[in-house]
C-alpha cells in the first residue's frame, strides 16, 4: 500500500526487453533501505524489487523488476526509455502519516494529459477520464495521477482538473508531461468497495 506522496523523482537506467514481460531497472535513493520482495511504486504501478544494485556516495542505486505484459499493455510503463524520469514512492508502513489517501499501486487504466493552464501559485491540469472508472470519480475526491495523491478540483463527463502546487510541479513527472502524453490513473479503492457491498 502507499500513499500517493511521491518522495523522488527517479531515472529509468536499463530496459531489458524479454518475449513477454520487460526487467526494469531505475536509479533512485529509495533504495537505500530495500530488500528483494519489497514493493515500490513507479509512475503509480505497484512493482516487487527483484534486485538490487550498490549504493552509490551519492546514496543512491539501482533496483530492478519484472513488468509483466498485462501491466506493459494496461499502464504507461510500456512507453518508458532509458532517461526517463519516473515517480518512486516506497510501500508505506503502519506508522507512515498518510498525507495523501489509501493508494493500492494498482493501475485501473490510463489518461491523457488534454491542457495545461498555469497560474501564478499553481497550475490546473486536465486529463481524459475514461468510462471504465467514471463512477468512481466526484468533485473534491481523490484520484492517483502516475502515483500522485491528487483532488480532483473540476469534474466533466469525459475529463477532470487537478491543481498543482508547486511542489507537486517541482518533485513529480506531472511537472513536465505535456498534452497527449498518457497518465496512469488508479481510483479510490473505497469507492470500488462500495459499490461492491451495494451490489450485494
Amino acid at each position: 500500500m502507499f500513499t500517493g506522496i511521491i518522495e523522488e523523482l527517479g531515472t529509468v537506467a536499463a530496459l531489458d526487453e524479454q518475449t513477454d514481460a520487460v526487467r526494469l531497472t531505475v536509479e533512485g535513493s529509495v533504495t537505500t533501505d530495500a530488500a528483494p520482495g519489497d514493493s515500490i511504486s513507479v509512475n503509480g504501478c505497484c512493482l516487487t524489487v527483484a534486485d538490487l544494485g550498490t549504493i552509490d556516495d551519492r546514496g543512491r542505486g539501482t533496483f530492478t523488476a519484472d513488468v509483466m505484459k498485462m501491466t506493459l499493455d494496461k499502464t504507461s510503463l510500456g512507453a518508458l526509455a532509458v532517461g526517463h524520469k519516473v515517480n518512486l514512492e516506497r510501500a508505506c508502513t503502519p506508522q507512515t502519516r498518510l498525507g495523501g489517501h489509501i493508494v493500492q499501486g494498482h493501475v485501473d487504466t490510463t489518461g491523457t494529459i488534454v491542457r495545461r493552464s498555469p497560474g501564478e501559485h499553481w497550475e490546473l491540469v486536465e486529463v481524459t477520464l475514461p468510462e471504465s472508472i467514471r463512477r468512481y470519480v466526484v468533485l473534491h475526491g481523490s484520484i492517483t495521477v502516475d502515483g500522485v495523491s491528487l483532488t480532483v478540483a473540476e469534474l466533466e463527463q469525459e475529463s477532470f482538473v487537478v491543481s498543482l502546487i508547486p511542489e507537486t510541479l517541482a518533485r513529480t513527472t506531472l511537472g513536465f508531461k505535456q498534452p497527449g502524453d498518457p497518465v496512469n490513473l488508479e481510483a479510490d479503492v473505497l469507492a470500488k468497495h462500495v459499490e461492491r457491498l451495494l451490489q450485494k
